[in-house]
């Protein structure tokens, strides 16, 4: 029996957005310039805003196994190594990629290779998973890895690995780099201190793959974790957490903690954190840069609609001045799209950009995701524009098709609006105002504002190419300049 066993984790990349800009429908038109342009601003874009390593992946190969070496390949950078001999190839299956993940799968193993599936896609719909497998792995996968390595090791491998409660992770397990490339990613530095979400917004996956109880990890595991990543990468550190407010008490002491480090960081947080005052200036100090926060709707309807409870409308505005104020930048995600939105839904989200000074507004369009609610609620009431018995038609893109018909807005409508609004948020004009004009990360704010520019110039050309270029913008806007 050959040993060390080789074991090779598979990232795979989205069909366009985050992991480049890439049309759907255009790439293979014969324009050749316009297929060279697009080439060449992906591979800067992949060195500079989003390219960061996929944390899973670097968690499971951080659980060490005597005679077990395991390697990461992210085909976002690299093609799949089929000239080494791999004793266990391991896949993570996100809803949005699990054709192509299933497409590797099946490549693989008639190639002789033994194939692990494991990952959000698999915990929610092992059915549709396992004939592309020899082993599925269900559920979070810090307690589980192992003993699959263990197995691999002695020849006795399990079709099935599964856990009928959540990992703990106040359990010491600390993370490596040792798998990554580091020249590939813009940081290495990508920290994750909980999981878990109390609310119930319908459209979010997050609550339903890690639960509503908020689990945290022990202080000290990830202020000393900062600490060691520090001393190798003095870039910029990302904190993954889908909202690293969400226990003000935990949070403050953390970054109380943390600040003596020195570090710069990004994160995820509630407008909540506007009027946590104390939070508030503890992050500041502690080198908060910027924030990512979900804004999702401004309209009262929308928000009751789909259980977007967590704050208040009337407080928005107030929250996100006030966090700005502070000196920290705010990317602010809004969905387009939703059941209470109307026409009139667009020059409301231009007013309030403009009110609040956001330094990066984000206009998303709303993304059924199977396994959420309003992906059972759209299915139910006839407006999906994809198969959803076959749930792998649904795919990650940046805004770059409708996978539904909104409630209250006719679908050729939707798309000109839509249109219209991201034309006038990301002009060149706008872009350049924003990034002068950020309270931090002034750099980091400008290129997401100009490479946005061009990302929602690729949104706006597939949304009409998916309906064979049939719908015309027509202005319903005022100016935003």
């Amino acid at each position: 029996m050959r040993f060390p066993k080789k074991v090779l984790l598979v990232f795979l990349p989205s069909e366009s957005g985050v992991d480049g800009a890439k049309s759907l429908y255009a790439e293979n038109d014969g324009n050749s310039l316009f297929s060279w342009f697009n080439s060449s601003l992906r591979s800067i874009i992949k060195q500079t805003q989003f390219a960061i390593p996929p944390l899973s992946l670097m968690i499971l190969s951080s659980i060490e196994v005597e005679g077990i070496e395991q390697s990461i390949c992210d085909m976002r950078f690299e093609e799949f190594p089929f000239d080494r001999p791999w004793d266990l190839v391991g896949i993570s299956v996100q809803t949005g990629m699990a054709r192509k993940a299933f497409e590797l799968a099946d490549r693989l193993r008639v190639a002789g290779l033994t194939v692990v599936l494991g990952g959000p896609h698999v915990t929610l719909f092992p059915g549709d998973c396992g004939k592309h497998a020899d082993v599925l792995v269900q559920g979070e996968a810090e307690e589980l890895w192992e003993k699959v390595l263990e197995d691999l090791k002695s020849g006795t491998l399990r079709p099935l690995y599964h856990s009928a409660s959540f990992p703990d992770l106040s359990v010491s397990r600390p993370v490596s780099k040792r798998a990554l490339a580091a020249n590939r990613y813009f940081t290495t530095n990508v920290i994750q201190t909980g999981r878990g979400c109390p609310h119930n917004c319908d459209f979010c996956n997050v609550h339903v793959m890690n639960g509503h109880s908020l689990r945290k990890r022990n202080i000290g595991d990830v202020v000393d974790e900062v600490a060691r990543f520090r001393r190798d990468d003095r870039r910029i550190f990302f904190f993954v957490d889908d909202s690293i407010n969400a226990d003000p008490e935990y949070a403050a002491e953390l970054f109380r903690r943390i600040t003596p480090l020195g570090i710069r960081w990004f994160g995820q947080a509630t407008t909540t954190l506007g009027q946590q005052d104390e939070l508030l200036e503890t992050f500041a100090r502690s080198g908060c840069c910027a924030l990512l926060v979900g804004i999702e709707s401004i309209e009262p309807k929308s928000r009751s609609a789909h259980r977007k409870n967590q704050n208040r409308v009337s407080e928005l505005a107030g929250s996100i001045r006030n966090i700005r104020s502070a000196g920290i930048s705010l990317y602010g995600s809004f969905i387009y799209g939703l059941d209470g939105d109307t026409l009139e839904t667009p020059a409301a989200i231009l007013d309030f950009i403009g009110e609040t000074k956001l330094d990066v507004p984000g206009i998303n369009i709303l993304r059924p995701i199977p396994g959420t609610k309003v992906f059972d609620r759209l299915r139910d009431e006839g407006r999906l524009l994809f198969d959803p018995i076959d749930i792998t038609a649904y795919r990650y893109t940046f805004g770059q098709e409708m996978l539904y018909r909104p409630k209250n807005i006719p679908l050729d409508k939707f798309i000109s609006s839509y249109s219209e609004l991201t034309r006038k948020v990301f002009s060149v004009r706008n872009s350049l105002s924003r990034g002068l004009a950020a309270p931090g990360a002034k750099a980091a704010v400008l290129l997401f504002n100009l490479f946005y520019s061009h990302l929602y110039s690729l949104s706006r050309k597939d949304l009409q190419r998916q309906f064979g270029g049939t719908f015309t913008e027509k202005s319903v806007l005022p100016s935003a300049e």
